[in-house]
């Protein structure tokens, strides 16, 4: 491959980033010859404020110059979903999408067009969504969907718990504490703030002791964990609740802490005692549930109520389930019966993790204006009733059967045709056998896209964008600081690709809409920052900003979430209704909904290990993030493949009985679906229960195997009570060779 060198003058060195929603965000220094990036560096800063480049950022440049990115217009030519197209011009195709935009909505009326944004680049200016939104509102409306696929059910457990999402410390903060549990987290995968493993590593070397608790034996738990305590899928809440009922009948826990800033203490120790349902939640119980023995939870809730400071840092994983909600808020429990929260080296729990400096929420954006359809549907800002979430929107995980089901299923409208950028949604939400069918149900569908993802072969019409090197954009990490980035244009447009913001101002003249757009890049740019407060705030000199690419936050001690609600609580209260840690949750209680009980509980859900449909498919399937990939960004990168193939962790105990070796194809499937893939026997993975990482892409043959082994052609297309994606609760049988 081509190399830059200091001697090149034809060698430009451009200050830059990526936008994937990858977990964090790495400063790069781009070497860029003849509009080709040839090589890639990482951050240049001095010790301690180094951070450290990640895996995929050092792959970039394969993914820019993928030789299989999308260079031009196409319209399909073959049945949906084959991935035959033609090229057309730019012209062709933005007179077939503005046209079908005025059919459907004459026709149909504006509730009929879907607008489908993600999180495939999360930028200020260039952020996918935001400029079809912007749109679609002047052109009269339309019905889209609601909550995060991963991070719902934390949000939900969040806001119930603390009245924010902001529940993080920053991650030097690690080095206060003296005991860490990782509880359904593997930060060398789903990194959750750039450098978290540098400051996890330097906790260690600095004494503090690390448990991780989780079904596998993950790549954190093997480089820096002292024990690993395996445990069933959905089982966390038991085992928290259980730790719990030690610290109790042991008088282990923080009475002055719950007495003065929490309410509702006193029913979640009901509950726990068995003198609400005639059942405690002793250890015997939940081991017979969890798998995890009553001695080691009994000790763990010692050894968590004893040591202080000690962090317990739940996250996303186990939140991607039916139980999700509940185990970010029993998390947040045990956080305040230890009285770790807002304290250095504590937590507050919650998953979440973010701290409010230069947080991703709070990246300024095109203003979009208001959704007309939306008008007439109830105001939904902090509420907790899902409910009202879904009259005038689609909960995410459900979008495919919003496509076939329409208003008699119960959704907002009927729609007839889609306009997708930013997502690869057939792959990335659940059921995607029945994603695709409901994709060729639609009378019309048009994509943006970087590459023919299993999504874009459905598309009648696939327009190609830029990537983050080819625009220029205000940047922050993930999820938050301390530091601002600003990610220079490193190349012009490859092939004819334009960006979102270009698309959607060419489609407005299309449709006659006035006054859509009235800035150039550069003048966006600055007048995002000028409207932004933390950025102005921070940042005095938007030109040496954008020339250093970075601005980095002194922080004089480590943020901790809550410090002042704790230090100073009479002039601090929480921003709940109680103004204190909530517990127990009137505001929940209101919903009367079963599925969500105002104190956190373990419930039992459709398919958990105790669902009679166990018989039948007698595996739990996880689906944790690849390493190697950002969701099923960067699956075409040849670099990352070759660092870990995909393939089904499956524990000799379940292998050895289904004749299953290690190395051999098998089908691992249920109702939903079949998907082949190579198997991993290994115990790294407790059994009972397979792992498959989320994202590779979806590819079934004529026989419908999905032969790319997606895993969400086996999870399910619903949410929990809190609105959290079930995509971690699903049953599954694995066979070797053909399925009978």
């Amino acid at each position: 491959m081509p190399q830059s060198s200091a001697s090149d003058k034809n060698v430009r060195i451009v200050r830059a980033t990526s936008a994937f929603d990858c977990g964090g965000r790495c400063p790069l220094r781009l070497h860029v010859k003849d509009n080709v990036i040839v090589r890639i560096e990482g951050d240049d800063a001095e010790e301690p404020d180094q951070l450290r480049t990640c895996l995929r950022c050092r792959a970039y440049r394969q993914y820019i110059h993928h030789p299989e990115r999308l260079m031009y217009p196409q319209k399909r030519v073959g049945r949906r979903g084959d991935g035959q197209f033609e090229r057309i011009s730019w012209d062709e195709a933005l007179d077939t999408l503005a046209n079908q935009l005025k059919r459907v909505k004459k026709i149909y009326g504006n509730g009929a067009i879907l607008l489908m944004t993600g999180g495939g680049y999360l930028a200020s200016l260039h952020r996918g969504g935001a400029a079809a939104q912007r749109l679609l509102n002047m052109f009269g409306g339309y019905v889209t969907h609601y909550g995060n696929i991963s991070s719902e059910g934390a949000v939900w457990a969040s806001l119930t718990q603390y009245g924010s999402v902001m529940v993080g410390h920053s991650r030097e903060d690690m080095l206060n504490s003296r005991l860490i549990l990782l509880w359904g987290w593997d930060p060398a995968r789903m990194i959750s703030g750039t450098n978290t493993m540098y400051h996890l590593i330097h906790a260690k070397e600095n004494g503090a002791r690390v448990i991780a608790i989780d079904p596998r034996y993950h790549d954190t738990a093997a480089t820096v964990a002292d024990q690993w305590v395996p445990i069933r899928p959905g089982t966390d809440t038991a085992v928290m609740a259980a730790m719990a009922n030690v610290m109790i009948r042991e008088k282990l826990q923080d009475q002055a802490f719950l007495d003065r800033y929490t309410v509702g203490f006193d029913r979640f120790k009901s509950y726990l005692l068995g003198e609400e349902d005639g059942v405690e939640k002793t250890p015997e119980w939940a081991a017979g549930i969890s798998g995890v023995p009553a001695d080691i939870i009994a000790s763990l809730a010692r050894e968590y109520a004893t040591t202080r400071p000690a962090a317990l840092m739940d996250c996303q994983g186990p939140a991607r389930s039916a139980m999700g909600e509940q185990y970010n808020r029993c998390a947040a429990t045990l956080c305040a019966m230890t009285g770790n929260v807002g304290r250095p080296g504590g937590s507050a729990g919650g998953g979440l993790m973010g701290i409010p400096v230069a947080h991703m929420f709070r990246s300024p954006g095109i203003p979009a204006g208001k959704n007309p359809f939306e008008l007439e549907g109830p105001k939904v800002k902090g509420t907790l009733d899902i409910r009202e979430r879904v009259i005038k929107r689609i909960h995410i995980n459900t979008l495919f059967d919003a496509i076939l089901k329409g208003k008699k299923g119960g959704y907002p409208s009927d729609i007839r045709m889609a306009w997708s950028m930013c997502n690869n949604y057939l792959n990335q939400t659940g059921n995607s056998n029945k994603a695709a069918k409901a994709l060729q149900s639609l009378e019309f569908f048009a994509t943006q896209e970087l590459f023919m993802t299993p999504q874009a072969r459905y598309a009648d019409i696939l327009l190609p964008v830029t990537s983050t090197a080819e625009r220029s954009d205000l940047m922050r990490p993930w999820p938050s600081g301390p530091y601002f980035m600003f990610s220079n244009r490193a190349l012009e447009p490859l092939g004819e690709c334009k960006d979102d913001l270009e698309i959607a101002t060419e489609l407005a003249a299309k449709l006659d809409i006035k006054d859509f757009e009235t800035h150039s890049e550069e003048a966006w740019l600055r007048r995002l920052y000028e409207r932004s407060t933390d950025l102005k705030h921070h940042i005095r000199d938007f030109d040496r900003f954008r020339q250093e690419g970075i601005h980095r936050i002194e922080l004089e001690t480590p943020v901790v979430a809550f410090r002042k609600q704790i230090e100073d609580p009479e002039n601090h209260p929480f921003d709940t209704p109680s103004g204190k840690i909530e517990i127990y949750s009137q505001r929940v209680a209101d919903i009367v909904d079963g599925l969500c009980p105002p104190i956190p509980k373990y419930l039992p859900t459709s398919e958990d290990r105790n669902d009679p449909l166990s018989r039948k498919y007698p595996l739990q399937l996880i689906t944790p993030h690849p390493r190697n990939r950002v969701h099923s960004e960067m699956y075409k990168v040849e670099w990352l493949r070759e660092t870990e193939p995909h393939r089904v962790w499956i524990n000799p105990v379940d292998a050895t009985p289904r004749g299953i070796e290690d190395g051999d194809e098998v089908h691992v499937f249920n109702d939903r679906g079949t998907i082949a893939i190579i198997a991993w026997v290994t115990e790294r993975i407790i059994p009972g229960v397979v792992s498959v990482t989320e994202g590779a892409w979806y590819a079934p043959d004529a026989n419908g195997i999905d032969r790319g082994g997606c895993a969400n052609t086996l999870t399910r297309d619903a949410y929990s009570g809190g609105g959290a994606a079930v995509l971690n609760t699903s049953l599954v049988e694995v066979m070797k060779g053909k399925r009978s």
